[in-house]
């Protein structure tokens, strides 16, 4: 049973969602506004997202965007806001499918299931490297089978740096990717998360290499993901 992520302000229009997604054998987690979505989507291990654009706390867009830095978990954009320019920023926010309101059920359903065999999302996405594994479904590291516990930035900053593994990475490109572009701390916050991710991993933390002056580079053999 695939898990869906629901994020829909309107709580009418989120039960009937619910109760199509659910005669169609999905298992779904409802989300009220971006917030918590942000914060279900952390804990959880979802196969698919489907996002209202106009949320309270934080927009759909901002939720898109922080969903994609660390996931390549499909995203269905199902909102009221219908013209040209809405749909071109929420794929250029990371979305895999938009769909204007008002939709029919049964057409909802049928590119779902499309995306979910397109995107291949009922395995899991896994990466190893050597004894490092990284399950980004279930956002867990393993070294050896043990599981590294870490904080939900640090497994974001780790999976990007996998991701671009024998690529150099400066650290204004790393801060962009893992904290947001509208983020404005210091880039030294990169190097702190580093500290901690090295020590966390014990051998494998070496594989991440200091470029003096430039930024990071996570040196490893190429394996399939």
């Amino acid at each position: 049973m695939n898990d869906v992520l629901l994020v829909e302000d309107e709580a009418n229009l989120r039960r009937i969602i619910t109760n199509y997604l659910k005669k169609n054998q999905f298992h779904v987690t409802e989300a009220a506004d971006g917030q918590e979505a942000l914060d279900l989507f952390v804990d959880g291990a979802f196969n698919l997202v489907i996002l209202d654009l106009m949320l309270p706390k934080v927009n759909g867009y901002d939720v898109c965007l922080t969903i994609r830095r660390s996931s390549k978990v499909p995203i269905v954009i199902l909102t009221a806001k219908d013209s040209e320019l809405d749909e071109l920023k929420g794929f250029n926010c990371g979305a895999d499918e938009y769909i204007s309101k008002p939709f029919s059920p049964d057409i909802l359903i049928a590119r779902i299931k499309s995306l979910l065999k397109r995107s291949d999302m009922l395995l899991s996405d896994t990466i190893t490297i050597g004894n490092f594994v990284l399950d980004n479904r279930q956002r867990i590291v393993s070294i050896d089978g043990k599981r590294i516990v870490l904080t939900p930035k640090e497994f974001d900053l780790i999976y990007y740096l996998v991701n671009n593994r024998n690529i150099a990475l400066s650290r204004e490109q790393i801060l962009d990717a893992v904290w947001g572009m509208d983020y404005y701390g210091d880039v030294r916050t990169v190097d702190t998360h580093i500290k901690c991710i090295r020590a966390k991993l014990g051998d494998f933390g070496q594989s991440i290499h200091t470029l003096r002056k430039f930024g990071y580079k996570l040196v490893a053999e190429k394996e399939p993901l």
